[in-house]
């Protein structure tokens, strides 16, 4: 069993989904049950399934639970690409927010292959 508040990762999705409900706000109110929803259950998915599959008694089900959460923190990552073509959102914090993602997943990606060990 892990600490999941003590993981890089968690602590990182943790802020992600921060970032992604203040991105979200400047998609039009049209979009509140549609991509603002997904988008925002979605960052919201990461750091909950972290936490979860952390408590787990074993590597094998933490790692099921990271391959979730890497699934899901592309499905994020599409989701704001496809905001950023649909509305053309001025987000200052756009490129940042790429790379915290992109950190994000390979550390995920790291941690599974460590566990599978």
């Amino acid at each position: 069993m892990h600490n999941c508040k003590e993981l890089t990762i968690w602590l990182d999705s943790f802020e992600i989904a921060k970032v992604v409900y203040d991105y979200s706000a400047h998609i039009p109110q049209k979009e509140d049950y549609g991509l603002i929803s997904q988008m925002r259950r979605c960052s919201v998915s990461v750091p909950s399934n972290i936490a979860e599959g952390a408590s787990r008694s074993s590597d094998k089900n933490f790692c099921r639970f990271l391959e979730i959460v890497l699934g899901s923190s592309f499905e994020l990552q599409t989701q704001i690409e496809l905001s950023q073509e649909l509305f053309k959102i001025e987000y200052a914090m756009i490129d940042e927010l790429y790379l915290k993602l992109t950190k994000n997943q390979k550390m995920i990606r790291s941690l599974i292959n460590k566990l599978r060990l």
